[in-house]
């Protein structure tokens, strides 16, 4: 199934989406249906919504991401090798946006601002020390982010979190896709655009730590409860790292997209651009 949240008349509202249909479903949001464990329904007499746009699925109660998790991306940041062990930060909340919002920041906050396209897990299931083979069972589905990041921040506070955590700065949807429907979390390409040019293009094959090993680590840690989502980290391409130098800027369109999910479409707006 395709899930996601509309906004109809101001009010968040869970759907299905199919064939390109909106249908309202039965129950709170989808958070609260991620939470109840069991299989969604559509509403009653449920018919197609016109004229409303998908928001952003869910606001997870915790963002867990997970950088330099493929090897061309550990070697375009410069590193000599692979780390030893997942490298998890985390997102607050609050940066969550949707489809079609724009990214916003103020140029007298940060000037360097980066794409970063990944694979989003939703957990469906408590996970507390759970082993690698049992850890898919515990996935919802899957939906697309963007670790949108600040890299003059994050690399000059010494720590991650608040480069990664502005606001709008964690776009995801624009579905979330059931787990059934995508199988093999290690065999999809994503990809970003930056107003229309392709600046990564990769494969989830290629990550250093997969997604069953991923939330068997986190959860020997902490827990996962279910909503909470994961990013996977990104492939090569960001534009901190190119030569020369990239940065968003203001009136840029950042595409993410990964196979069986879809794509993520966002438009960048700087206070303070001339």
């Amino acid at each position: 199934m395709r899930l996601g949240t509309a906004l109809v008349a101001g009010r968040a509202v869970p759907v299905l989406q199919r064939r390109g249909a909106l249908l309202p479903l039965a129950g709170g949001s989808l958070l609260e249906l991620i939470a109840a464990d069991a299989t969604p329904e559509l509403a009653p007499d449920a018919e197609p919504l016109v004229g409303v746009r998908l928001a952003a699925p869910l606001r997870p109660p915790k963002i867990v991401a997970i950088g330099l998790n493929y090897l061309d991306h550990v070697r375009e940041s410069g590193m000599d090798a692979a780390p030893e062990r997942p490298l998890v930060f985390t997102k607050f909340p609050t940066s969550v946006i949707g489809d079609g919002d724009r990214i916003e920041f103020d140029r007298s906050l940060t000037e360097r601002v980066d794409w970063e396209v990944e694979l989003a897990v939703v957990v469906g299931r408590r996970m507390r020390n759970v082993a690698i083979e049992d850890a898919l069972a515990h996935v919802f589905g899957y939906t697309v982010a963007n670790d949108v990041s600040a890299r003059d921040l994050q690399f000059g506070d010494g720590q991650w979190v608040r480069g990664k955590s502005l606001d709008t700065f964690c776009p995801i949807g624009p579905v979330v896709v059931t787990a059934d429907e995508l199988p093999d979390p290690q065999a999809l390409g994503l990809r970003t655009r930056v107003n229309g040019e392709t600046v990564q293009d990769s494969n989830t094959s290629e990550m250093v730590f997969g997604v069953a090993e991923l939330l068997s680590f986190c959860s020997r840690s902490f827990t996962l409860e279910p909503g909470d989502v994961v990013l996977t980290g990104t492939p090569w391409g960001c534009g901190e790292f190119m030569d020369p130098q990239r940065s968003l800027g203001h009136g840029d369109v950042v595409e993410v997209e990964v196979d069986g999910i879809g794509v993520l479409r966002n438009e960048v707006v700087v206070h303070g651009a001339d």
